[in-house]
């Protein structure tokens, strides 16, 4: 990467959000209104006030509505309080393979358009108090780890969590019956794009491969780094979850 390259994020859109139907069934889970604005709206005005103004974002399940939210909404013009104009680039796999790559197949697909170092993160989970700094992006090019993940406390969803942290802020990948303590993946990350090189580069064909896998192998290997994030996070997964959180106002 070099020093004048924009850092770019990858916003996840493709999902066809099943838990949340029938509200999904004419809306993608990204779009749903959260306190007056969709989920994505959160992650694009955080990231643009934090200078990262370079977008990609993979769609399938209705697509095309996500695209048009952007054009129509946000354009080419910065909007108040949101810092720099957006600049984004889309990764259609509802068109060009009829659905969703799951995670890592999906980023596969969208390298082409990411540079060598890069945030990714779902697009339907609720995160209002955080933020993307240039400075953690350049804590992280200036190592060595294939990934850097936040992790936040476990929700009543998942109670036994995902990865380990070490004292020393290794992520790790630790045994279903540990008694060492477990945290959620947030969703939100910086990776390279070496963490993908195991599939074709551009993912030419298409090929469905979860993310997890290739995370937990570059842990057993100390490549993927990790904090804690004790902010408001929720994963937007059921109706139950969206009514509450619009029953409530952030701090």
């Amino acid at each position: 990467m070099t020093s004048d390259a924009p850092v770019m994020a990858m916003i996840l859109a493709a999902g066809r959000g099943e838990r949340m139907r029938p509200l999904t069934d004419t809306t993608p889970k990204p779009l749903l209104p959260v306190r007056g604005k969709p989920l994505i709206g959160w992650h694009a005005e955080a990231l643009a006030r934090g200078g990262f103004t370079d977008l990609v974002i993979n769609t399938a399940w209705l697509g095309e509505q996500v695209e048009a939210y952007f054009s129509s909404d946000f354009g080419l013009q910065p909007r108040q309080g949101m810092g720099q104009a957006l600049s984004i680039s889309y990764s259609h796999e509802g068109v060009d393979f009829g659905g969703a790559l799951e995670t890592a197949g999906g980023i596969a697909r969208a390298l082409p358009l990411l540079g060598d170092i890069f945030w990714v993160l779902a697009g339907d989970v609720f995160v209002p108090g955080f933020a993307f700094t240039q400075a953690a992006t350049a804590r992280f090019a200036a190592g060595n780890k294939l990934a850097h993940l936040w992790l936040v406390p476990n929700p009543p969803h998942n109670l036994k969590g995902d990865f380990g942290l070490s004292p020393d802020g290794r992520a790790l990948n630790l045994p279903k019956d540990s008694a060492e303590p477990k945290f959620t993946y947030s969703t939100i990350g910086l990776y390279r794009r070496e963490l993908f090189d195991s599939l074709p580069a551009g993912n030419p064909q298409g090929l469905k491969a979860p993310l997890a896998p290739l995370l937990r192998a570059a842990m057993d290997n100390g490549q993927v780094s990790a904090e804690l994030y004790e902010g408001d996070w929720t994963d937007v997964g059921t109706p139950a979850r969206l009514d509450e959180l619009n029953q409530t106002t952030t701090s």
